[in-house]
């Protein structure tokens, strides 16, 4: 028999083996098949937990009980969370639950959609507010894992549909329960920065467990905030997450999203070069217009200086003297021929006198033609002095020498106001006799 001092009650053995369990499981977390459900009129909740070889006894306590997501069923797998106790006026092993949750992807499932339920009737998923596309990204970042398959097949469709781009690689991770707090934090750091035109969240596919990260609320709010848009491919095309719901744009796959985010760069080679004809081609047109009104404006601009016109003036004098003196010429000539013809007529039929009064004819003939020539040139000069007249008239040189002055820049352009000289320019001042140098003075009050 053991002595007196070690022998203990039931109340004393049970308060033991309680404070056994506590201290060596202060808090286990078991999965496993509901049994007995039970849910009195107190609120509390009693249940086992079982699988093929053993059970354990389990309470939740209001108001915990009460904050369930779901109705406790019998054969339901569950994930409970607790710390081991022992029920001591009775002797019962069993768990106190802080939580309880569906087990594997039903679960899983049904928070899939009761949390996609709530966003749509936030509007979260609205067509109307997602962005297009900028129609050239210059930039991309690329969030994803750094190692995976992904990762791979974006940047070969990038590199060999449009080389030109520029990718960042904004690594995270895609899985697990550490990744949705980076995704969140690389969305805001890329959106923030303002180094990127657009954004591809992608990852390959899983399960809807390995893709839980992307259907974490923080995530799909992040990137429905996005200042920059967004294009999710999650997965497979069988798989969807949430954020693909929120983004600007979804693709079926990681090579997808690749394909619609840049052009092709033969198709945009040819696209170029088609371009660059018509540009070649207008060019040249407008080129040659611009010249042909160029010169026309040239050739109108050259026929109404007063210089061209008094030139145009004195070539039309010149040109009515030689035309004068040819005329003149080839009437002296006609006339000298018909007295040598009628000097050798004479000669060979006529007498003396006749040849004598055909001399005496020419004679008077003789002052006539000379009398006559100076007043055709007398009545030519007048002619021209009254066009000079004119033509002086609307010359700026007249209004010169009425003591005026026309100033111009060295390169002939007149000054026409304040505005066409600067202080410190040398022009020439030409006046009635002459011309003066003179250079612009600042103004002063």
């Amino acid at each position: 028999m053991p002595p007196v001092a070690d022998v203990l009650t039931p109340s004393q053995l049970n308060t033991l083996a309680r404070s056994l369990l506590e201290d060596t499981f202060p808090a286990v977390l078991v999965e496993g098949e509901l049994g007995n459900v039970s849910r009195p009129a107190s609120g509390h909740l009693y249940f086992t937990l079982k699988d093929a070889r053993a059970q354990v006894r389990c309470a939740m306590f209001k108001p915990k009980s009460q904050w369930l997501r779901f109705q406790p069923r019998e054969g339901m797998q569950v994930l409970a969370r607790g710390r081991l106790t022992l029920y001591e006026a009775r002797g019962d092993y069993q768990l106190i639950l802080d939580s309880l949750e569906e087990a594997g992807e039903g679960a899983l499932r049904r928070a899939f959609d009761e949390l996609k339920t709530r966003l749509q009737a936030e509007g979260l998923f609205d067509a109307t507010r997602k962005r297009p596309l900028p129609a050239w990204i210059g930039r991309l970042g690329v969030i994803t894992s750094p190692g995976g398959a992904a990762v791979r097949d974006v940047l070969s469709v990038l590199g060999r549909r449009f080389p030109l781009l520029e990718i960042d690689i904004l690594p995270v991770l895609v899985q697990g329960s550490g990744a949705a707090p980076q995704i969140v934090d690389m969305l805001q750091r890329a959106g923030a920065s303002g180094r990127y035109d657009a954004l591809l969240l992608t990852r390959g596919g899983g399960s809807l467990e390995d893709l839980w990260a992307f259907n974490e609320e923080p995530v799909v709010r992040a990137v429905a905030a996005s200042p920059v848009p967004v294009v999710a491919a999650i997965g497979h095309e069988t798989d969807s997450s949430l954020a693909e719901f929120a983004a600007d744009l979804r693709a079926p796959t990681p090579s997808a999203a690749a394909e619609l985010l840049v052009p092709d760069r033969i198709d945009l080679d040819a696209r170029l070069r088609m371009l660059q004809r018509r540009h070649a081609a207008v060019f040249e047109h407008r080129l040659r217009q611009s010249a042909q009104r160029a010169d026309r404006a040239f050739l109108r601009l050259h026929a109404q200086r007063p210089q061209a016109r008094m030139q145009a003036l004195t070539a039309r004098r010149d040109e009515v003297w030689r035309r004068l003196h040819t005329a003149w010429a080839i009437c002296l000539e006609r006339r000298q021929a018909r007295v040598r013809h009628a000097q050798a007529d004479l000669r060979r039929h006529h007498p003396q006198q006749q040849l004598a009064a055909l001399q005496a004819r020419l004679l008077a003939t003789r002052p006539r033609l000379q009398a006559a020539l100076p007043r055709r040139l007398r009545d030519d000069r007048a002619r021209l002095q009254a066009l000079v007249r004119a033509l002086s008239a609307v010359s700026p040189l007249a209004t010169v020498a009425r003591g005026y002055a026309i100033l111009q820049h060295d390169d002939g352009r007149v000054v026409r106001g304040i505005d066409d000289a600067r202080p410190g320019d040398a022009l020439r001042a030409r006046v009635a006799d002459g011309e003066l140098r003179v250079r612009v003075e600042p103004q002063t009050d």
